[in-house]
């Protein structure tokens, strides 16, 4: 009994010693999701921290290709075909790597979604290759910092950030031609979204006379609706129709006082101010 009480603590002792210990981790991973376009860009990283060292030119060294982060590869992922860097990408999961300079980086998206850092990377596997100039920030970025900014329906940029240093490169997607096709089909059926029609042909100066008509067979659909009838004042105005763009921003307002929608009495009211 005594001999089996000795192993079972050794065996315990052994199992305490495999667990380890858990501390944080010197570069912790980072998931990044936007929506975008019509879907979205994600990107997965490791962000190493400068810990008093100098980064580019020294940590990171000028001319050499570099992993952009630490541990695995960075890895992007565009939920459609897109522009990076004015070049096309198809959808799908990439590396990002890089080649910082003091005056000039080259970004690389790389097919190497997968690769552990710099291991498994290949030219070949090059999708996109192009230059961006460095900018000088006005202060220091302790930890590798990758944003998505500059959002627009169509557009965003990447933005990397480490130590004084900043760069960024757009992406772009190809929407109009694919909403517009929406818009083509969903006007072939009974239920037909004339709201959201004339708001994107208002919103991207199409056609103004079709985005019209939408704009008033939305109205006779929801009468009531004061944001229907917002639109509908805007797209007149657009029109050159200033009267009856008042007229019509002003049954908006009853309308919206009546369902106590403050935001777009103001709306209308600043609409009216500019006719």
């Amino acid at each position: 009994m005594k001999k089996v009480a000795v192993l079972l603590l050794s065996l315990i002792s052994l199992g305490s010693m495999a667990q380890g210990i858990k501390t944080p981790a010197p570069s912790p991973t980072q998931t990044l999701k936007q929506d975008f376009a019509l879907s979205s860009i994600e990107i997965n990283y490791s962000r190493p921290a400068a810990k008093g060292r100098k980064v580019f030119g020294d940590l990171v060294p000028f001319g050499k290709i570099w992993r952009t982060g630490a541990n695995g590869a960075t890895k992007i992922t565009f939920g459609e075909d897109v522009k990076v860097g004015g070049m096309p990408v198809k959808a799908g999961s990439y590396a990002i790597y890089s080649v910082p300079n003091a005056n000039e980086w080259e970004i690389i998206i790389n097919k190497g979604a997968n690769n552990s850092g710099l291991t498994g990377y290949k030219t070949e596997d090059d999708v996109a290759r192009f230059k961006v100039k460095p900018m000088q920030l006005p202060m220091n970025i302790e930890s590798f910092t990758i944003m998505l900014g500059n959002l627009t329906a169509s557009s965003a940029s990447v933005q990397i950030l480490w130590e004084t240093t900043a760069v960024e490169f757009p992406v772009v997607a190809d929407i109009d031609s694919k909403i517009m096709a929406q818009i083509n089909s969903a006007m072939t059926v009974d239920s037909r979204p004339y709201f959201q029609a004339a708001s994107y042909y208002f919103d991207n100066g199409k056609d103004i006379n079709k985005a019209l008509e939408w704009a008033n067979k939305a109205v006779e659909a929801q009468p009531t609706a004061f944001w229907v009838l917002h639109l509908k004042a805007k797209v007149q105005a657009k029109a050159g129709d200033k009267a009856g763009a008042k007229s019509t921003a002003m049954k908006s307002i009853e309308l919206a006082k009546e369902a106590k929608n403050d935001d777009y009495v103001v709306l209308n009211q600043k609409l009216i101010a500019t006719l």
